[in-house]
C-alpha cells in the first residue's frame, strides 16, 4: 500500500540523489514521475486504485541502444509516428 507520504518520499530521494525527474498526470487518477538518466528514461506511476485503493506503483523503462542519429532521422520519425 503506497501512501501520499511515500510518493513524497520517492520524490525526496530522487533530489537527494541528484535524479531529474519531472512530475505529469497522466489519467484522473494517476501520478507519472518521469525521470531522466543517461541512456535511460523511466516512467514511474503511482495511481490510487488497486491494493484496496492504497494505490499501486509502476515502473517501466526505456534504454538506449547508444546509436546517435543526424537529422534525416527525423524523417523516419515523422513517417512511422503520425496519423
Amino acid at each position: 500500500m503506497y501512501s501520499l507520504n511515500w510518493f513524497i518520499e520517492l520524490l525526496e530521494k530522487l533530489e537527494e540523489k541528484k535524479i531529474y525527474y519531472r512530475l505529469n498526470k497522466t489519467r484522473c487518477d494517476t501520478v507519472m514521475i518521469e525521470v531522466a538518466v543517461p541512456g535511460q528514461r523511466w516512467e514511474i506511476e503511482y495511481n490510487t486504485y488497486g491494493e484496496s485503493a492504497g494505490g499501486t506503483i509502476e515502473v517501466e523503462k526505456f534504454l538506449s541502444n547508444g546509436m546517435i542519429y543526424d537529422e534525416s532521422e527525423l524523417d523516419v520519425l515523422f513517417r512511422d509516428f503520425s496519423d
